[in-house]
């Protein structure tokens, strides 16, 4: 009895620490929005760990989001044709730590479970849209007569990372996520020194004129932010820099009817890194 008690508490630790990391740096900033899977090391040998920890933040600053399994709706690393999905202990931090069998171009897949944010202060709301440049939720916001302040959004993260494992070779694809990025080249194999392809998708079909925000961390621990826009077919190019870590990140939201809960918004964010 003791022991179950004691997990249900330790549980209940962990979801109060998940809900307050998530939420409190959303709610902190316009900016400070970003969730994205961060490896220890984005090319690991065959049969060796693959690390990586779920962070949330901003400019690749952020707090680490441990195992949680009932916060998370997906969790798994796509590997050839299999897919692994992702175990552990309550609590491990980072929340990734296990080898995967096989070699090749490594897709981690996260999805978290749905999150809510209530907008208490005068434009905290349109300085978020401005950020992410979709202001024209804020027409219909006004259009649907909902008020400045006083009420909330719910907000899930959909995230991919490329990791190489062994030779690292392979492809990127849909995973079926309901809003996703998909690399049109390989970054560890692939020449890209033209830039890396990217499309959009929402609900499986090419997100057109949906601003991209870029982070870029060189080598050096410095970090600039591009925004770009995609085109009819949802696709954007990325410039590639040697040695270079790289965030995507665009937001979609959808209008929802309940009480005080009166959009919902889903992040699609994707992390790799450019090799030296």
């Amino acid at each position: 009895m003791r022991c179950s008690q004691g997990l249900a508490m330790l549980r209940f630790v962990f979801r109060g620490l998940l809900v307050l990391l998530t939420l409190g740096l959303g709610a902190a900033s316009a900016s400070a929005h970003e969730f994205w899977i961060s490896p220890e090391r984005y090319k690991v040998d065959a049969g060796q760990p693959l690390v990586a920890a779920l962070l949330t933040g901003d400019k690749f600053d952020g707090y680490s989001i441990p195992f949680v399994p009932e916060e998370f709706k997906r969790f798994e690393v796509v590997l050839g044709d299999k897919t692994h999905k992702v175990t552990g202990r309550m609590g491990d931090d980072p929340a990734l730590n296990m080898a995967i069998p096989g070699a090749g171009l490594g897709v981690i897949v996260h999805q978290t479970s749905g999150f809510f944010i209530e907008y208490k202060e005068a434009g905290e709301f349109e300085g978020l849209l401005r950020d992410k440049g979709v202001l024209s939720v804020l027409e219909e916001h006004r259009k649907r007569g909902l008020p400045e302040t006083g009420f909330r959004e719910r907000f899930i993260r959909f995230a991919k990372c490329l990791v190489a494992v062994d030779h690292g070779r392979g492809r990127d694809r849909e995973t079926g996520l309901e809003t996703e990025f998909v690399a049109g080249l390989n970054p560890y194999a692939d020449d890209v020194s033209g830039g890396m392809p990217f499309q959009l998708l929402y609900r499986k079909k090419p997100k057109a004129d949906a601003q991209v925000e870029v982070f870029s961390r060189a080598p050096d621990g410095a970090v600039s932010i591009e925004k770009l826009r995609t085109d009819l077919e949802g696709r954007v190019t990325v410039a590639a820099k040697p040695g270079h870590e790289y965030l995507l990140s665009s937001v979609t939201f959808r209008p929802l009817e309940e009480p005080d809960l009166v959009w919902e918004s889903l992040w699609a964010q994707f992390s790799y890194i450019v090799p030296p």
